[in-house]
């Protein structure tokens, strides 16, 4: 995730803009002039759809985004250049042809169902003149790009010898192309980098009806062989995705809730290219493409997944899993910005947590009771030797750090090496400071930054020098 944040690849998105109109409202009557329901319409909204979900995608994960593409001279154009404004990307190159009509699809939703969808549309491909200021355009810049999206819609931007002059240019500059395929010629995608056909498209195009494991492999060679492509790629929805680079694999879904699929093409096609573009493997940008779309499905309508909403995903799929609770100082701060943003509690306590014992365990699962999500600061271990002699630690930053985070009322733990907190605590911003009993009448480090300071009881009997002094004491009896 870092490597993608740090990144901010540059990304190209060529293909068919279309709005997607949501016209809500209820039906509680049939028309008397004809046996069809009456809707009495609550709320209208529009929204980017076809390529322009693609842009809404790559900009939720903090791309930089070209848009190219070709729209008509009409009142859908004009609404469809403030949404592109909207969401601020680099560039927008929009040609103008004054016969074509803006694509708008417009959805009828009476008390939660779609009833109708009406098209205003043209399907016709583009002049010769759009298509080559288009690619003229973009080969001015082709070379500051890390990617670049062929999003087809079957709208007539992406013709045959733009997807060609596009991809052989591309590929000299060894820059990726990824392609969202549309309709059964699949041939105007030769030697891109890969496609992202579903299931039912590539079953129709390669004609191999897949069925099992032996189908799905077979309409992979399919098309790596016979359009010479990088890597063959099928999604399955539910189950994952299909790739096939030396060999044959699945990539499992992670999906939890599916609310709605709207859109979740767009967003694999993004977060591919957004992974590659910022030097993940091949194997690495599919399961970084699963996290992003089991976010959007999980979502109504078109939707989109932050680079914070992937990685709070992954936090709860490995919710339990004790090494990805351990963060860095710059880990912890992003988070902490994010949890802050949703509105949740932070709790902070801090420690040496040299031998983890009931009394630990009891103090911590108090802490979590006092907010929403706790945070644990961890001297290193030249830290508590400074602090607590030449002997300490017993046990080492690595050990320490793990079973605290294998604890259920622990949500993260990050080492520090100075004496105090103070720095992490800066970081961190905390709703509430925790400490333990012993504080009262002293001064609780960080109680400038944080509004909350709580002193809780420890566990009689139980502490690390007591069992120090335990072990020891046996060993010399």
């Amino acid at each position: 995730m870092d490597t993608i944040r740090n990144k901010k690849p540059n990304i190209a998105v060529i293909g068919d803009l279309m709005i997607d109109e949501y016209i809500w409202g209820v039906c509680e009557r049939i028309s008397p002039e004809a046996p069809v329901q009456v809707v009495s319409i609550d709320k209208e909204n529009a929204v980017l759809g076809g390529a322009g979900n693609v842009l809404s995608n790559l900009r939720a994960l903090d791309a930089q985004v070209s848009l190219y593409s070709v729209i008509g001279d009409d009142d859908n154009a004009t609404l469809l250049r403030k949404l592109i404004e909207n969401i601020q990307i680099t560039q927008s190159t929009l040609i103008t042809e004054a016969k074509r009509i803006t694509t708008k699809k417009s959805r009828i939703i009476a008390s939660g169902q779609q009833v109708l969808r009406f098209d205003d549309e043209t399907t016709s491909p583009i002049a010769l003149h759009a298509q080559i200021q288009l690619f003229e355009t973009l080969q001015k810049n082709l070379a500051s790009y890390d990617a670049i999206l062929l999003s087809d819609y079957g709208k007539g931007v992406l013709t045959p010898n733009l997807c060609q002059d596009i991809i052989s240019h591309a590929n000299a500059l060894h820059i990726p192309v990824l392609v969202d395929p549309k309709g059964l010629d699949y041939d105007k995608y030769k030697n891109a980098t890969l496609l992202t056909p579903n299931k039912k498209e590539a079953s129709l195009a390669s004609k191999i009806e897949i069925h099992d494991k032996e189908s799905l492999s077979q309409s992979l060679h399919y098309f790596k062989d016979t359009l010479a492509l990088k890597y063959a790629i099928i999604t399955l929805s539910e189950e994952g995705i299909a790739l096939l680079d030396t060999k044959v694999q699945t990539i499992p879904t992670v999906a939890k809730e599916v609310f709605d699929v709207t859109g979740a093409g767009d967003t694999v096609l993004a977060s591919l290219g957004v992974a590659l573009a910022s030097g993940l493997n091949i194997v690495s940008a599919c399961e970084f493409a699963n996290k992003a779309a089991a976010v959007v499905v999980a979502k109504v309508g078109s939707a989109t997944a932050t680079l914070n909403e992937i990685e709070e995903y992954e936090h709860s799929l490995n919710k339990g899993h004790a090494q990805s609770k351990i963060k860095d100082f710059t880990q912890i701060k992003r988070i902490s910005k994010r949890l802050k943003e949703q509105k949740r509690k932070i709790i902070f306590t801090n420690g040496c947590f040299d031998i983890l014992h009931r009394g630990h365990a009891t103090y911590l699962e108090k802490a979590k009771a006092l907010g929403d999500v706790l945070i644990v600061g961890l001297n290193a271990d030249e830290s508590i030797t400074r602090l607590k002699g030449k002997n300490r630690p017993i046990n080492t930053l690595e050990d320490r750090a793990f079973l605290l985070a294998a604890l259920e009322s622990v949500d993260y733990v990050v080492p520090f090496s100075e004496d105090t907190p103070y720095e992490l605590i800066k970081d961190i911003m905390p709703h509430t400071l925790v400490k333990g009993a012993d504080y009262e009448g002293k001064e609780v480090v960080g109680s400038d930054i944080s509004k909350e300071v709580i002193l809780l009881d420890f566990v009689d009997g139980k502490s690390t020098s007591q069992i120090i002094e335990k072990i020891q004491s046996r060993t010399v009896d």
